[in-house]
């Protein structure tokens, strides 16, 4: 208070002239004329002082009242950066011809695989040709040497033989097994031509057995289309009967015809409808056997397949040069497709530098695409505020090329790799905005990145909250009777102490220490002073 602060210095003033009087028999005489000096810079002092404190006290201090209310205060921080888009896309040109469709222009919006240009790919034909045919005849050589490991059963029937077992060494064309299909035999007979040609397919046959002098019956197959001279110099043709066995039948019996009443000029043996000798196709060791002798078995089924390190390499090389065939055509293949350039992803085209009717290069820039399903800023912060940067906090957008709109924001990157310049430290950090609505890549854009926010908010003027925590109000408010001892506070106010949150340009949140329906007071000198609340950072 004033009075105390009085006192004080009165009781300074009176000690400073007994220190003076002290010590003035050690002054010499020539500084004597001094003490008039002194005694009036004394009262001067005094009467300076007494001055102040009157003007102070006629002082009339203005107090501005406000309602302790709720809002939501965001706390953020700013920040400037060019606006880009999410990707840039150079089209180049794979191969060189001449641009025989372009069908879009600059400032179009294109979609991901919408064919951009035409290439003349007609030099590519012959190629693609070429490959086409070498991977066809490298399938058909692997196909073949790669199934010399197995012996398979070249007609249907019955393993009538197995020569050869588990373990066995083989060479090439050595002879392994027999299939004989015995469910048919077949008889061939001569007829005289001049009956013989009357005979068809499929007419029946009655046979008879030499030996036995057994009747079957059986069908004609086949009749030949020449006549023959025979021993007794007689025109015949040899007609092929097939005869249904039951098992009794074989290649030693004989037997005569009768078909349509016209006998065979002889009798001839029976064949096996089908018999085949079935050799190796590759030298190798017997690795496993599939079947057994007397085994029904299907035209291509395996019998036993076949190992060995020549058969092996042979395999091997074979593929070898079948996947190099593969190769050529997908290189050919590709090739074709580079003749046909599309757009690697919706976008805007920024650029068109070839246009139908041109011929270009290989490596040539053809055009340039923008990807604007979203845009990007970075903005450089401030070593002191950067601890508060997270990814995945919101950030509000505005452009001066726009004006009245306002865009939302993420932080997607927050970058550790600071630059130095000046003695400060600034740090990048990515903004992404998604709904870009009229913004262009290369516009100029403010972010306010918000940090912090607290909704529903008890919150008073910045300039409510002193330097200490402490707030004045009402002495009617229901905080008062929080009021702090010994401090003295303005007429009809005490002080209480708040714990406060996060801060904008304008509120204060105020975590404790008030509650609705209190009334604060401050300085109304303070709200046009920067106070204690600086800029969105809060304290």
């Amino acid at each position: 208070m004033i009075w105390n602060k009085k006192k004080k210095e009165d009781a300074a003033a009176a000690q400073q002239s007994e220190e003076t009087a002290a010590a003035m028999p050690k002054i010499t005489r020539h500084l004597k004329w001094l003490i008039p000096l002194v005694c009036v810079a004394v009262a001067a002092g005094v009467f300076w002082t007494q001055s102040q404190k009157t003007q102070a006290s006629n002082v009339s201090v203005e107090y501005i009242q406000e309602m302790v209310s709720r809002r939501t205060i965001s706390q953020t921080l700013s920040g400037t950066g060019t606006l880009k888009a999410a990707a840039t896309y150079t089209v180049k040109a794979q191969v060189a011809g001449e641009i025989l469709e372009a069908n879009f222009e600059e400032s179009d919006m294109v979609e991901k695989e919408q064919v951009l240009y035409r290439i003349d790919d007609s030099g590519s034909t012959t190629s693609v040709e070429q490959a086409q045919i070498a991977l066809q005849q490298a399938q058909r050589n692997y196909d073949k040497v790669a199934d010399k490991q197995y012996v398979r059963a070249e007609v249907t029937g019955t393993v009538y033989t197995l020569m050869v077992q588990v373990g066995d060494e083989v060479k090439q064309g050595q002879e392994v097994a027999v299939i004989r299909d015995s469910t048919q035999m077949l008889l061939q007979l001569e007829f005289p031509a001049v009956d013989a040609a009357q005979f068809k397919v499929g007419q029946s046959a009655t046979i008879t057995l030499d030996s036995t002098f057994e009747v079957l019956q059986g069908r004609v197959t086949a009749v030949s289309g020449s006549d023959a001279l025979s021993d007794g110099n007689l025109l015949v043709r040899t007609v092929t009967l097939s005869v249904p066995n039951a098992g009794t039948l074989n290649s030693t019996q004989a037997a005569t015809a009768v078909i349509n009443g016209v006998s065979s000029i002889k009798s001839s043996t029976f064949s096996y409808q089908a018999e085949k000798t079935l050799t190796a196709g590759a030298s190798g060791e017997v690795s496993e056997i599939f079947v057994t002798e007397g085994s029904p078995i299907e035209k291509d089924a395996i019998l036993f397949s076949l190992k060995g390190d020549d058969l092996d390499e042979s395999i091997q090389n074979a593929a070898e040069t079948l996947r190099s065939a593969e190769l050529s055509m997908e290189n050919v293949q590709d090739q074709l497709k580079n003749y046909t350039v599309t757009s690697p992803s919706n976008g805007l085209v920024v650029e068109k530098s070839y246009k139908q009717g041109d011929t270009v290069e290989k490596g040539q820039t053809l055009c340039t695409l923008y990807d604007i399903s979203y845009l990007e800023m970075i903005i450089n912060m401030d070593e002191l505020d950067i601890k508060s940067v997270e990814v995945g906090q919101s950030v509000e957008v505005t452009a001066d090329a726009i004006s009245g709109e306002t865009y939302s924001g993420v932080v997607t990157r927050v970058s550790a790799a600071g630059t130095t310049s000046g003695g400060t430290t600034t740090y990048p950090v990515t903004v992404r905005i998604d709904e870009i609505g009229g913004l262009m890549p290369g516009m100029n854009a403010n972010a306010e990145i918000v940090v912090g926010i607290a909704e529903d908010a008890i919150s008073v003027s910045n300039a409510a909250v002193e330097r200490n925590f402490h707030v004045l109000v009402t002495k009617d408010s229901p905080s008062a009777v929080n009021a702090l001892p010994g401090e003295t506070a303005p007429e009809g106010f005490v002080y209480v102490e708040v714990t406060t949150g996060i801060s904008d340009d304008n509120y204060t949140e105020i975590l404790s220490g008030l509650q609705e329906g209190d009334t604060v007071g401050y300085d109304a000198s303070s709200t046009s002073s920067e106070g204690y609340f600086t800029g969105s950072g809060g304290y």
